[in-house]
């Protein structure tokens, strides 16, 4: 337990204030001076979300797909950063990182925002400065202000981070009509970027190791489906009865809604960049 109960704060935590909350600071300083971090050899950095504890979230357990496709809990530590401050995601369950609700991503409060940038970005450098002896590799999965944070960070500590999606991916889905320009984490292709990262951290080739989960048949075809329960679609079928069978766009290329022809199957799936049920902290609508 790293807050005993009797110490807890009464105050909230839920709103802007909780990344100053007396109780996240102690959390995260007690992170940063007492805790022990594993020896691995990869460190990957993901974002918070809402959804708690995180590593039952559909964001982490996308995440999960993508790193153990590659690597053993023996080779890789995950911590978890942003409105947590950072960590480390085996403590996911502790308080007060089970208990806050806020997310910065859908926070329209400059004055939030910069003081965000500068804590997190402060508290990650010295993770890294701390940490320096217990990766060999580190990579970040992350955008928005949670990506201008890292990059900050490894400003600060000068300690190498393979921070993606890549910028020319970002810029390439970039879309200034919509409201978070750069998309979700849940794009197919920044998901191949971090795919990618893994493999080049394991020394693994990467020419087999594309994600295809969901092809279509023509260049229209949908390329980032996720559903909106725990459990991904993994296989979309036209050819039986319990197949898809109505599929209808808002656009020519943003599915919104998916029927299916059994009550207990997924009815309702949200492309990302339009609509998603999940909750990573930054960059999910």
């Amino acid at each position: 337990m790293i807050i005993p109960e009797h110490e807890r704060s009464a105050e909230p935590l839920i709103g802007e204030n909780v990344i100053k909350h007396p109780d996240m600071v102690r959390a995260v300083e007690w992170v940063l001076t007492e805790y022990e971090p594993p020896k691995r050899e990869i460190c990957i950095f993901v974002p918070c979300s809402k959804a708690k504890p995180y590593h039952e979230s559909p964001s982490h357990k996308m995440f999960d797909s993508i790193i153990f496709r590659h690597l053993t809990h023996d080779q890789v530590h995950v911590v978890v950063f942003g409105t947590c401050g950072v960590t480390p995601r085996e403590l996911d369950t502790e308080y007060p990182f089970m208990d806050y609700q806020f997310m910065l991503g859908r926070c329209d409060v400059p004055k939030v925002k910069r003081e965000f940038h500068k804590l997190e970005s402060r508290r990650l450098a010295r993770y890294l400065e701390l940490t320096k002896q217990h990766y060999r590799h580190r990579i970040a999965y992350c955008l928005g202000d949670f990506r201008l944070a890292m990059e900050k960070a490894v400003e600060l500590s000068q300690v190498k981070v393979d921070i993606v999606p890549k910028p020319g991916t970002m810029e390439k889905l970039h879309n200034p009509d919509l409201k978070f320009s750069f998309g979700s984490l849940y794009h197919q292709e920044y998901q191949r970027d971090f795919d990618e990262a893994i493999c080049r951290a394991a020394g693994l080739d990467t020419s087999n190791d594309a994600i295809t989960d969901i092809r279509g048949t023509s260049d229209d075809a949908v390329t980032d489906i996720r559903a909106t329960s725990d459990d991904a679609v993994t296989n979309i079928r036209g050819t039986s009865d319990d197949a898809v069978t109505d599929i209808r766009a808002t656009s020519d290329d943003a599915v919104t809604d998916i029927q299916t022809t059994s009550d207990d199957e997924v009815t309702d799936i949200r492309r990302t960049n339009v609509r998603v049920t999940d909750d990573s902290d930054w960059y999910i609508i």
